[in-house]
């Protein structure tokens, strides 16, 4: 009888083995008190909130240059915090200019507040009206963040999304609010096609069907924030500041000097723009190049 049940005991386990990476994972239930941002995972039709580990070291002050779209931002979410009518928001322009980075300083700056982050991929945005199910009944705010939003000539996903915006988020609860970055203006690929046949009535032009359409997505954000490439003199200035960052950071003395810009004009050129991104990862490269020498020595 013994050898018979370990027998059988042997095959379970070998049949739970086989079977056990068909079951579904088991979902994390998240404690907001203590997880500030969490991501939209789809899971066969459905999907799940997964909690995301975030760094709060990017601060609003670490964002130079662009001290209007950060005022109106910061502003629309205190807004959004304290209860009171407060807009979607689309930031877009060009690359590596801060729009994503000023939505995750928001949340440093007021996560103490309430103010939790949910990442949405463009490709789940069907699933908002889950999503803002889920966050319903929880007491903090929530902005749901599209980062990188747009959509190609012939995708339909886009009329999807102006139906959401209309719909199910204007009747969602007031603990919900979408922020999109972007690099177009108006989220789909424009053509010069899309200038052709416009109508004149009574004296005014009017664009067609397809300019119309485009335009309508965007006007769906009740605010709109324009992201600008930089200037030299602007670019020099967030390289200053991050180079005092991570200076400061590894105890490293260090001054401004001519050798120093043009290693930093040069970075630029070689990586064919400038902008924040840029700017930062330069900061990074020449600190860390000083501190290894300073190692050698």
């Amino acid at each position: 009888m013994d050898s018979r049940l370990s027998d059988f005991l042997l095959r379970a386990e070998g049949v739970l083995a086989r079977l056990e990476p068909l079951l579904p994972v088991p979902r994390p239930v998240i404690d907001w008190q203590h997880h500030l941002a969490a991501r939209w995972q789809r899971e066969g039709r459905s999907g799940f909130l997964a909690p995301l580990k975030v760094s709060l070291d990017v601060s609003l002050d670490d964002l130079i240059g662009v001290d209007r779209q950060r005022a109106q931002l910061a502003r629309n979410t205190q807004q959004f915090i304290q209860g009171l009518p407060a807009n979607h928001a689309l930031l877009w322009g060009a690359r590596g200019t801060g729009k994503s980075s000023l939505v995750r300083a928001l949340l440093a700056e007021h996560a103490a507040a309430g103010l939790r982050l949910i990442e949405v991929e463009r490709d789940h945005l069907a699933d908002l009206p889950r999503i803002v199910e889920l966050l319903s009944e929880q007491p903090q705010r929530f902005v749901l963040f599209c980062d990188d939003l747009s959509f190609d000539a012939g995708e339909g996903d886009y009329r999807m999304l102006k139906t959401v915006l209309d719909g199910s988020m204007e009747r969602a609860p007031d603990n919900v609010l979408l922020y999109a970055t972007s690099n177009r203006r108006h989220l789909l690929s424009e053509k010069q096609s899309d200038n052709e046949n416009w109508q004149r009535v009574d004296g005014e032009l009017h664009p067609n069907e397809a300019v119309e359409d485009k335009i309508a997505l965007s006007d769906r954000f009740g605010l709109w924030l324009s992201f600008y490439p930089f200037t030299q003199e602007h670019f020099l200035e967030v390289v200053k500041h991050w180079v005092a960052v991570h200076a400061a950071q590894a105890g490293l003395v260090w001054a401004w000097h001519d050798e120093l810009e043009k290693a930093a004009i040069r970075w630029a050129l070689g990586r064919g723009n400038r902008n924040g991104r840029c700017a930062y990862q330069f900061a990074r490269d020449w600190v860390g190049l000083q501190l290894l020498s300073k190692a050698d020595d």
